[in-house]
């Protein structure tokens, strides 16, 4: 059972954390990342195993993979104000723990409706962790120096997790079944949850004790509306009445949510963060970039096993290339834009996305994996260039004390976009014209917005002279 906020043993507050126990509080924090970012990618190699399991097509899988993504980007930055209200370690172990029982309930669940149930639970647990480890670290690493470095391996953990999950979810596919892709989440939980109870520090809370309860629920309406939509267009038609119906809703939603923010005391999103030109557009291109890179992994993921016939392993070895070198790209970015800035990682980054997207162009029913290998890793490499420069950029605009809302934003944004990618592309491949077309209709949308975010990028982001 996981314990209540009541009941969670008090934190040293009044003295700083010796070595050992600075190493454990990150431990439990990279164990939060890690989860988190596992289930964003060892999911997508169980989805023909799962359609399989409760006889749904495309629109069931993608709700699968979007309601995760949407809980996530919905309510992160309301989470980290939760955090900053009730104590972060406080709300990052109820966070743990709900994405420690949402688990349970996805590796049990007896049908379709309750496992996006429990995957909706998940991402809420998700929202919660990210945010609130970040803030826990915060207070165990005040210095500027040792900071970095413990965001630095919190950072790797999570592009680890990203990269092993195909070929982790591959291997208790193959062994174990679907199921047990959401039963690993339950140990490393177990052992975060303890290990933040024993050695992490509660932070200082907030005085403010205001939410925006409001602003929150206009996300939840315009993410959720607007997923729903493009997910059911593929299928009914986009121009079928429920489907204009909740474009509608969602763009209603929007005009609302910016009303309420506008007129806020407290507000989830600081409006005034976007006055700043290079803050507004390495959120865009964040959005921009995950609409073309987890849709097309969403996509991938069955061309693999639904049209080239791999098994759940094979395509997770498939991706391996692609996911492992975001990592080795992302400490190259680090020490690029350290020294030149965020401007020539960006327009290189999204420069090798757009290339590998049009190498993709050729493929077609069946064809080999030496058809395509190269350009996976033009597409890895370019996100993993991309992402380190544009959190620098963002956060390089704010103030120190804003960093965590800013992380947020930009965290928001990019859920978001993934949230219209699956939903996008995984209607395209539903529509009666094919599955090739469909996939070939995914890949010049994703060129196109990476182009115009590497355009942005060009334009507005700072380099070093």
């Amino acid at each position: 059972m996981v314990p209540s906020v009541a009941q969670l043993p008090q934190a040293r507050t009044e003295t700083q954390p010796n070595k050992r126990e600075k190493a454990l509080t990150l431990t439990a924090m990279s164990l939060g990342f890690v989860v988190v970012q596992l289930d964003v990618t060892i999911v997508n190699v169980a989805l023909k195993h799962i359609g399989a399991s409760f006889g749904n097509g495309v629109a069931g899988l993608q709700w699968v993979v979007n309601a995760y993504t949407i809980a996530f980007a919905s309510l992160i930055l309301t989470s980290g104000r939760a955090g900053d209200r009730f104590g972060a370690r406080r709300v990052f172990v109820v966070g743990f723990g709900l994405f420690v029982l949402a688990s349970l309930w996805c590796a049990v669940a007896p049908t379709i409706g309750l496992l996006i149930a429990g995957r909706l639970l998940q991402g809420t647990g998700a929202a919660i962790l990210v945010p609130c480890s970040l803030a826990l670290l915060n207070h165990a690493y005040p210095g500027d120096k040792e900071r970095a470095g413990a965001i630095a391996i919190w950072a790797a953990g999570a592009s680890a997790a990203l990269a092993a999950g195909p070929v982790v979810g591959g291997l208790l596919i193959a062994s174990l079944g679907w199921r047990s892709i959401f039963a690993v989440n339950l140990p490393l939980g177990l052992l975060g949850i303890w290990l933040t109870l024993r050695y992490a520090a509660e932070s200082t809370t907030s005085e403010s004790k205001e939410m925006d309860l409001p602003g929150q629920a206009a996300a939840i309406v315009v993410i959720g509306s607007l997923a729903a939509a493009t997910i059911e267009g593929g299928s009914l038609g986009w121009t079928n009445p429920w489907v204009l119906s909740a474009y509608g809703v969602s763009l209603v939603a929007a005009v609302a949510f910016v009303v309420v923010e506008a007129k806020s005391k407290v507000p989830m999103l600081p409006l005034s963060l976007f006055r700043d030109r290079v803050f507004s557009a390495a959120t865009g291109i964040g959005l921009l970039m995950n609409v073309g890179y987890y849709g097309l992994i969403f996509v991938l993921s069955l061309y693999f096993q639904e049209v080239n016939g791999y098994s759940a392993l094979q395509a997770g070895l498939a991706f391996l290339p692609m996911t492992a070198v975001v990592l080795a790209a992302n400490l190259i970015a680090g020490k690029v834009t350290g020294a030149r800035g965020p401007r020539i990682p960006l327009v290189i980054g999204q420069a090798l996305i757009v290339v590998g997207c049009l190498g993709l162009l050729p493929i077609v029913q069946r064809s080999s994996y030496g058809a395509m290998w190269a350009q996976l890793l033009l597409i890895g490499a370019g996100c993993g260039l991309s992402v380190p420069a544009m959190t620098s950029a963002l956060l390089g605009t704010v103030k120190k004390e804003q960093s965590g809302i800013a992380s947020g934003v930009l965290n928001s944004s990019r859920q978001t976009g993934s949230v219209i990618g699956v939903s996008l592309f995984g209607s395209l491949i539903a529509a009666r014209s094919g599955f090739v077309p469909g996939f070939h209709a995914a890949l010049w949308i994703s060129a196109a917005l990476t182009m115009c975010g590497c355009l942005l990028a060009l334009r507005t982001q700072p380099a070093k002279g």
